[in-house]
């Protein structure tokens, strides 16, 4: 097999620079040689980002792939690989089982899953200290948006509210088979050190998507909407929109949800 077709149903845009895969390993933080960090590679493709990965002696490096080419491919060429490549939806992976302990997370991840896997992100935030990702530009650039400015949105909020957010680079079309319509980006997220939120961090999450989910409307109708008229009560926060809030705003506001709502 000499290569992988491209699958538009997967969004798979497959990467052809070795100098940008080699930059997106890189980028990754590691264990040691005695102690090599777990990592899993989210769509390995063809294995351009994977056998970088698979040089660093400080990383143990599985691969989370749905596609069934893809994965031949990468045993015909990666054999020692086979063990830790798993042919799976990654969002349907039992991700605990799979790695007891921490692991980080890294990939040129596929346009059309990009946000939920970042969801899953945060539902293994006690997990996961790092992740490195090449996404869509436009998505990139929200994500790493302050929280409380114009372009900030559920993404922005919840990300941040547990993990430092850098934009490290812009990817031009030119360097993908087939190259997307847009510019692509890498960003890395490492864990801060907000260990639990001063709220219920569940409730947190459903305020926050929430309040973006009618974004175009005050904070009042758009959690009215999802959680009932508060008994009449009012907060300072109603007459502002979503994108007005801080982190610090939305984890105050999940108090008074908390405390109000029937």
């Amino acid at each position: 097999m000499t290569e992988v077709r491209a699958k538009k149903t997967l969004g798979q845009h497959f990467l052809t620079d070795l100098n940008i895969a080699r930059k997106i390993c890189d980028a990754l933080s590691g264990g040691t040689a005695e102690a090599p960090a777990q990592t899993l590679e989210v769509g390995c493709g063809m294995g351009v980002l994977t056998q970088y990965l698979l040089q660093r002696p400080d990383l143990e490096t599985w691969g989370a792939e749905i596609d069934a080419e893809s994965v031949a491919y990468l045993h015909a060429h990666y054999p020692g690989f086979r063990p830790r490549l798993v042919e799976s939806d990654f969002l349907k992976m039992d991700l605990r089982a799979l790695f007891p302990g921490s692991f980080r997370l890294i990939g040129n991840f596929p346009y059309n899953i990009s946000s939920q896997i970042f969801f899953r992100l945060i539902e293994h935030r006690d997990r996961i200290p790092e992740c490195v990702g090449m996404i869509q530009k436009e998505v990139a650039v929200r994500i790493a948006e302050t929280p409380g400015s114009r372009e900030s949105g559920i993404l922005s909020v919840l990300l941040q509210a547990w993990y430092d957010i850098e934009y490290l680079f812009t990817v031009n079309e030119t360097v993908f088979a087939p190259p997307p319509k847009v510019k692509s980006a890498v960003i890395r997220l490492r864990r801060n050190g907000v260990q639990r939120l001063d709220c219920d961090e569940e409730l947190f999450v459903k305020v926050v998507k929430a309040a973006f989910g009618q974004r175009r409307k005050m904070i009042r109708n758009a959690l009215r909407a999802a959680f009932g008229a508060f008994g009449g009560a009012e907060h300072p926060f109603f007459s502002r929109r979503a994108e007005q809030l801080t982190i610090a705003d939305f984890v105050e506001l999940t108090r008074w949800v908390a405390a109000n709502r029937a």
